[in-house]
């Protein structure tokens, strides 16, 4: 089977506005005054839910050193390091513009900022990390896609991606299908996150697995794919994850894990103002199309919480 390499190294390097362009769910619940909140059970930040909710797996009040990859611009760290200030942050990101973002969020908390691609290092240096962050940021790691152009083999990085194919294959029994395209840069990092000991992970990002109740599918809908679709977004695209093939990697490294969806702990508040939003075909209000999308990614959006050994 061909490939070519999906890459956004080049994006979130060069575009001094990357991340502007994208309204994650992070970024959609941070102001006070956002629809989205209204659309949810609890009125506050998507940091603030996220602690509360992994605090039921993570001890937070015996961690010291946390990593968070690809953290935006530092909001969620920042609700982090409210609720456990005793917390010694280290932010890496490959944009510096994103990591000026992250020191002013974060200005006289306890944190360290590294602009450097998570891909680029060594086992030896994750080690120190008791806890890793990656929100909503996996599906921008390198994607193998199945619709190659002629020439996609005479890359080296692609001929590097496409060892591991094997390597994934051979020494975990994963099952990388021809014929579908592979998150094989999320596959890696994780690989190197287990193989560095880190006790507790999480990761999320939009999954080609998600599924829908039957309570919700009367107003939104999204196919069951079960492989990595492209998104396509400004000036990049990226795609979107196979949580099933993370799950067996980690499970491999005798992590437990527990997967599952954002609405866990972003809960719908099914009122008349969103249901209104939600029956509509055309929103009439921007409102309505917000809720609409932001309650689309509360079903597509899947997490994956991992602890070495169990609990």
């Amino acid at each position: 089977m061909m490939y070519y390499l999906n890459t956004t190294d080049e994006y979130y390097l060069h575009d001094q506005h990357s991340l502007n362009w994208e309204l994650t769910v992070c970024n959609a619940l941070q102001s006070d005054e956002s629809p989205c909140r209204k659309a949810l059970r609890m009125n506050s930040s998507f940091g603030f839910q996220l602690f509360h909710f992994l605090n039921k797996f993570f001890p937070f009040s015996k961690l010291n050193t946390i990593l968070e990859v690809g953290g935006g611009f530092g909001y969620l760290m920042h609700d982090f390091l409210t609720l456990a200030p005793s917390l010694n942050a280290t932010m890496l990101d490959i944009s510096p513009y994103l990591l000026e973002k992250q020191k002013q969020s974060l200005d006289g908390w306890n944190a360290e900022f590294v602009n450097r691609n998570i891909l680029s290092m060594k086992i030896s240096e994750l080690q120190c990390y008791e806890l890793a962050i990656l929100n909503e940021n996996i599906g921008d790691f390198p994607t193998l896609v199945a619709q190659s152009p002629d020439d996609s083999l005479n890359n080296s990085l692609t001929r590097y991606y496409l060892d591991k194919i094997n390597y994934f294959q051979d020494k975990y029994c994963l099952t990388l299908p021809a014929r579908e395209n592979i998150n094989i840069g999320a596959l890696e990092v994780l690989d190197n996150l287990c193989l560095a000991g880190v006790q507790y992970i999480y990761l999320s990002e939009h999954s080609c697995e998600a599924t829908l109740p039957s309570s919700i599918q009367p107003y939104i809908n999204f196919p069951l794919t079960g492989t990595p679709e492209r998104i396509t977004l400004k000036n990049h695209d990226e795609y979107t994850v196979k949580f099933s093939q993370l799950e067996k990697l980690a499970r491999a490294h005798n992590y437990t894990a527990f997967r599952g969806q954002f609405v866990d702990f972003l809960p719908l508040n099914c009122s008349d103002r969103v249901l209104t939003a939600l029956r509509l075909v055309t929103p009439f209000t921007d409102e309505q199309e917000i809720i609409q999308q932001f309650v689309y990614d509360l079903y597509k959006y899947e997490y994956l919480i991992l602890i070495k050994g169990g609990q």
